[in-house]
């Protein structure tokens, strides 16, 4: 597979990466002997860039990682997250840390549970408005120098936050949502990582499943699945949503795509920096996704679908507003 820099920071990754998550939770009931067979069939088709969070699944999914990539260490590059806390008898409940003390402990306990000495790229998940980002990434730049960490991330912040951040250390990738229907980045966030020389690692890059055309009501989604409390997935918002398909169909059936391809083949073509970490549960969701690299669509494909999706086409937020009001700080 072909491999990226994410931008000047000398981290080589992958052109795609796994995204991990729906593994344990969000997206229904997960399967941890397909979610292994997953990621390593992953590794078998040159994937070397495996995204996971402390939040997911309230750590089980960095363990569920972490036991799939056992043995395999010197192949792969682990991408983990700190900073949003949850509280273990309300998983709705959510706070944001980013102290310093808080950031240090946070480290060991990922470390312990992926089992690994060292975390490859290790990100703060969203900004504390509560604790100066100086301070945060200080605490992180920290962990760079005792060796628990090799590069530095932020997920979802402002762009002057990641300027000053980017002052006190250098960042390696900011992680943000990025497809079609959420290109919000494009107007601060992208212009300033290429000026920094940041990678830019987007995650849901198929609009959390929206984009490959199988869910056009919320009796598509399973029990239990988070995104039918999220203002997108609305039965108003879904049908309204649902018409914006059309044109991502026909640019499929054109090229003998599906729909999940035309989609992340949009995303490549906007910038050779750009890393996407498209979730998958399944091996077969997984191929999909992968064949994307060796299939191409035309330019003017390219600005049709940005035309039909012009930034903020989207009914509803990304989010509920809670969860919104911690985005782009």
């Amino acid at each position: 597979m072909e491999e990226r820099y994410l931008g000047r920071s000398g981290l080589k990754v992958s052109a795609m990466g796994l995204g991990c998550m729906g593994m344990s939770e969000f997206y229904g009931k997960g399967d941890p002997q397909e979610s292994i067979a997953t990621i390593h069939r992953a590794i078998d088709l040159g994937v070397t860039f495996f995204d996971t969070a402390d939040m997911y699944g309230h750590g089980a999914n960095e363990e569920l990682v972490g036991q799939a990539l056992k043995g395999k260490r010197d192949k792969v590059v682990i991408a983990t997250k700190f900073g949003i806390v949850r509280d273990a008898s309300d998983p709705s409940k959510r706070g944001i840390n980013g102290r310093p003390d808080y950031v240090k402990k946070a480290c060991e306990a990922s470390l312990k549970r992926l089992g690994v000495e060292v975390i490859d790229l290790y990100y703060q998940h969203r900004v504390d408005p509560d604790t100066p980002i100086e301070e945060t990434v200080g605490a992180m730049a920290e962990l760079v120098k005792e060796g628990k960490v090799r590069y530095l991330g932020l997920s979802e912040p402002g762009a002057q936050t990641l300027r000053r951040a980017h002052h006190v250390h250098p960042i390696a990738a900011v992680q943000s949502e990025y497809s079609l229907w959420s290109r919000e980045v494009e107007t601060e966030i992208l212009p300033a990582c290429r000026q920094l020389g940041i990678g830019f690692v987007p995650y849901s890059p198929l609009g959390r499943g929206f984009l490959t055309g199988q869910i056009r009501s919320q009796k598509d989604l399973p029990e239990g699945d988070y995104r039918v409390h999220t203002p997108r997935f609305s039965p108003e918002n879904l049908e309204k949503n649902t018409k914006l398909l059309a044109v991502i169909d026909e640019i499929a059936k054109k090229h003998g795509l599906t729909p999940a391809q035309v989609a992340l083949a949009w995303i490549y073509a906007q910038g050779p920096e750009i890393v996407p970490i498209p979730g998958a549960k399944t091996r077969a969701h997984l191929e999909e996704n992968v064949e994307t690299l060796k299939k191409k669509i035309s330019f003017l494909d390219v600005v049709k679908l940005s035309e039909a999706f012009p930034p903020g086409v989207a009914a509803g937020e990304r989010y509920p507003r809670e969860m919104m009001q911690a985005v782009g700080r």
